[in-house]
């Protein structure tokens, strides 16, 4: 969790502003937040227009761990783990909402606050420009803003429905404002790109020279490829991934297990990430994701000493046996960390009871999964070896950077769009899908259909941002998230509000 004082960062994230811009100390002294941005501030300094953008992008790192997570959680691919103290997480996972649960309040404040942060930002970033700063770059560092925020507007359309379009930076705003429906606030997202994209660079992320993996032309495609997709208008679906398909900038990894780990940084399948470092020392200053959230509480890593998870975060048994009947071997190896005691529940249905060889509770890179309380299996997308940590780093996943957008969800969202009716000159469907299964080792598919696509992006997308979830929710498939004793109803697609922001915030008590 993280309190917000807009515009004010902690002392920490200079550490994530240097990383991302090392050729520019010197106009990094203090942290971007920590500078009161006021009538103050001199901003006929055309080479500072630059550290509001780096606050920004200092915020969208600086992610509070239970972010995620809650954005993931539901879905047949992932189940909460249990036996611990976050009971209202694992009852989330089940359909069983409580307003009052501290992490739908956290998330709220945390989205809403980084949506103020960038309103702040891009309001300094035009005083520069109006003191005769370049009104070229002004106007990438605001585009790059505003797909920052379409981010954050995305997912809290995608939990709570209707919420509200802030458009300035004044909370107190809210104490006004009208909820907007969720239609609204994607078509919103959308033409926020249609202005973002002409200012950003059409390049690769890792092609960025002042900003190494920062957002670029096709981030904003893809969101709006994204917003589109939750609307259900595929056209626009086909076109945003057609522009990012044509472009050539992008491609699958060959190494599907080491995409998600330290050699997976800034490759080219990724079109957004959440960077992280440890500076390549042993010690001192360090950005990181709080991955022990996902990680097993027991193992017998490599790398004595490095430190084990909390257990949170589990595969489904669905989704295993799921890739099991389709004969995966990478995905399956790469998403899923085995335990014995897992292994024997798997076993326990007939069909399972001979499983391939390389299913077992060590991992390739020498890891040992041992049996833990809290769940059978943890998440192998969030998953470092230990003998990728820097020597002397100990914590889970220490390094690792976080995966937001990959070219393999560009190519499923293109051929579900086609397969919906929609045309693109770029590729065909089969051939889009045809790139994901090749890289999986599977035979290629003619014709292929819609119900084959999201079977493609439920084996290919599982544990990572929700999809899954937001899928079905999408497509009205609630029999395929009552699973495992649950039972899913339209009624549940949205979280409650938080009841401390109902208590605070008109428009939410009439609902």
């Amino acid at each position: 969790m993280k309190k917000h004082v807009f515009l004010s960062k902690y002392a920490l994230l200079l550490i994530t502003v240097l990383f991302l811009l090392p050729a520019c100390h010197d106009l990094l002294d203090e942290p971007a937040e920590n500078r009161a941005f006021t009538g103050e501030t001199d901003y006929t300094i055309a080479d500072n227009m630059s550290l509001p953008l780096l606050g920004m992008y200092a915020d969208f790192y600086n992610s509070e761990w239970e972010v995620f997570p809650l954005l993931a959680v539901r879905g047949d691919d992932v189940n909460a783990g249990g036996l611990g103290d976050q009971q209202d997480f694992a009852e989330t996972d089940k359909y069983n909402y409580n307003k009052d649960y501290w992490m739908y309040n956290s998330v709220w404040q945390n989205y809403y606050g980084d949506i103020f942060n960038a309103h702040s930002a891009m309001d300094q970033i035009q005083k520069y420009m109006d003191a005769g700063a370049s009104k070229t770059l002004g106007d990438q560092y605001i585009a790059e803003i505003k797909v920052m925020r379409a981010w954050y507007l995305y997912y809290l359309a995608q939990i709570w429905g209707e919420v509200f379009i802030p458009e300035s930076s004044d909370p107190s705003a809210l104490l006004v404002a009208k909820l907007n429906s969720k239609d609204d606030v994607m078509k919103h997202i959308s033409e926020q790109m249609d202005q973002a994209i002409p200012a950003l660079p059409a390049v690769h992320p890792n092609e960025r020279s002042d900003v190494k993996g920062g957002i670029t032309k096709f981030t904003a495609l893809a969101i709006k490829a994204r917003a589109n997709l939750a609307l259900k208008n595929y056209a626009a679906v086909a076109e945003a991934t057609s522009q990012i398909i044509s472009s050539g900038k992008f491609a699958l990894s060959a190494d599907y297990y080491n995409l998600f780990k330290i050699p997976g940084k800034l490759n080219r399948e990724n079109l957004l990430e959440l960077q992280y470092s440890d500076f390549g020392k042993g010690s001192g200053d360090a950005i990181n994701y709080l991955n022990d959230f996902f990680g097993p509480q027991g193992w017998t890593p490599k790398v004595t000493g490095a430190g084990s998870g909390w257990g949170f975060y589990e595969p489904s048994l669905k989704y295993i046996k799921f890739m099991l009947d389709r004969n995966e071997t990478i995905r399956l190896e790469t998403s899923v960390l085995f335990t014995n005691r897992g292994i024997t529940e798997i076993k326990k249905d007939p069909k399972y009871a001979t499983l391939p060889a390389w299913i077992t509770n060590t991992t390739r890179s020498g890891d040992r999964i041992n049996d833990y309380a809290r769940a059978l299996f943890a998440s192998g997308k969030h998953y470092l070896p230990s003998d990728q940590l820097i020597p002397g780093r100990n914590g889970y996943g220490s390094n690792k950077n976080f995966i937001c957008i990959r070219y393999a969800e560009i190519l499923l969202m293109h051929a579900e769009a086609l397969t919906s009716g929609a045309s693109s000159s770029a590729l065909t469907a089969d051939a889009a899908v045809n790139q994901v299964r090749t890289r999986a080792g599977l035979n290629n598919l003619t014709g292929v259909t819609n119900a084959q696509v999201m079977d493609e992006k439920y084996a290919e997308l599982a544990m990572e941002w929700g999809t899954r979830f937001y899928d079905m929710v999408r497509l009205g498939n609630y029999t395929a998230l009552s699973y495992d004793g649950r039972t899913f109803t339209a009624d549940k697609t949205y979280l409650p509000y938080p009841q401390n922001q109902v208590d605070l915030l008109p428009a939410l008590q009439k609902k």
